[in-house]
């Protein structure tokens, strides 16, 4: 009988990827029975929040769940609602703008299939979140940053773009991880670089109803702008109200009216290809938005105290917290006595620590250190004075 060949894989992803230093120590750790501070969850049912159960179950007790009626952009009932939802940040938008989708994840990937050609680039920030590595590569495209540049505060650098051969351009309002709204000054300018290329803007939002710190210049929503670029703007249940679990996201489309409408029309092709987004959640969203007004309330109490005592804490240290407007996460600068994998593999094997180094984001401002604000407050307490403790010892500081 003849062998069988072997089965060949497309060469979009490195598949055989080897796990970093900080995940095998991880496993190491995990292995031997040791505890862990976990300073990286960024879950918010798994955080210690309070979640209404029984609200959350009641609100899919619904007979309607039992029939089907698919449509490529979503329920209209639903879409009425997320459009209604924009109008907490004083965004008016039409219901027939808004693209139903079972993630972020999806919204782009959507969005790449519409606005690129295999092999093109798409221009995404940097430092932002590494999974955009991976959702280019899984459309065949080729995502190339552009510098986000920190002088106390982050802003666009316009100089670092490339636009040869760009299908759109991502901007991540507040970014992740450093917290960064896109200015109104960095947005407008923005728009009119896109428009002028004949680009589309992809705006991520989701973390846009986390403020932690006074940005009176912050563009709260760039579908608030009167743009003369394309714009698809980003949002979902799982940040906005802690509900990642009900896999719903939306993309609201905003711009010159006629690009849009032609966006939206060649858009209903890709959707009604997939029609991803369950009807039980889009049935149950009307509840689950007020469900997820309480929990929102609930994580922005815990962002406020948690960044609140961090600060507090490295105050009287050899390290710096640098400045967060919104979002999840903070970002501690330490002393570059050694390399951002050698603090976090330290604080990991000797005092039980779990953080992110900042290269994860691809951050390059010395040794920098990601941890999580949505950390149990004990958890982030404690889990600051040992990674304190440590920057102490290493710098040959004792109390």
């Amino acid at each position: 009988m003849t062998p069988a060949a072997a089965v060949r894989f497309s060469r979009r992803l490195p598949w055989a990827t080897e796990e970093n230093a900080l995940a095998l120590a991880q496993a190491e750790r995990a292995a031997a029975g040791l505890p862990v501070l976990d300073l990286t969850v960024t879950n918010p049912t798994q955080v210690e929040l309070p979640y209404p159960d029984l609200e959350l179950a009641q609100a899919f007790a619904d007979p309607a769940l039992a029939r089907y009626r698919p449509a490529p952009r979503g329920m209209s009932e639903a879409c009425a609602c997320v459009a209604r939802d924009y109008l907490r940040r004083g965004v008016a938008l039409p219901p027939d703008h808004i693209v139903l989708t079972a993630s972020s994840s999806e919204s782009y990937a959507l969005l790449f299939k519409l606005l690129a050609n295999p092999g093109q680039a798409i221009l995404v920030p940097q430092p932002s979140y590494p999974l955009f590595d991976y959702l280019a590569a899984l459309e065949g495209l080729v995502p190339r940053p552009y510098r986000l540049a920190y002088d106390g505060r982050w802003h666009i650098d316009f100089d670092s773009f490339d636009l040869s051969d760009v299908a759109a351009i991502v901007a991540v309002s507040p970014n992740n991880p450093t917290g960064s709204y896109l200015t109104t000054g960095d947005g407008e300018r923005l728009c009119a670089l896109a428009a002028r290329h004949g680009l589309a803007i992809i705006a991520d939002e989701v973390f846009a109803d986390f403020p932690l710190t006074p940005a009176p210049d912050a563009l709260p929503a760039m579908a608030g702008l009167s743009s003369p670029a394309l714009t698809f703007s980003l949002g979902g249940l799982s940040k906005a109200s802690g509900l990642p679990q009900m896999k719903l996201g939306w993309i609201a489309a905003s711009g010159p009216p006629d690009s849009v409408a032609e966006a939206l029309h060649h858009l209903d092709l890709v959707a009604d290809s997939y029609l991803s987004v369950a009807t039980p959640v889009q049935i149950a969203l009307p509840k689950l938005l007020a469900i997820g007004a309480g929990i929102r309330a609930s994580i922005r109490e815990r962002l406020g105290h948690n960044l609140a005592e961090l600060a507090r804490l490295v105050s009287d240290s050899p390290c710096t917290l640098l400045t967060a407007e919104a979002g999840w996460s903070a970002i501690v600068r330490v002393p570059a006595v050694m390399s951002e994998e050698g603090w976090a593999l330290r604080l990991l094997r000797e005092h039980g620590v779990l953080v992110q180094p900042g290269y994860f984001f691809d951050l390059d401002l010395g040794a920098t250190l990601v941890v999580s604000l949505l950390s149990p407050p004990p958890v982030l307490a404690e889990g600051t004075r040992r990674l304190l403790a440590a920057v102490k010892a290493a710098c040959g500081h004792s109390d």
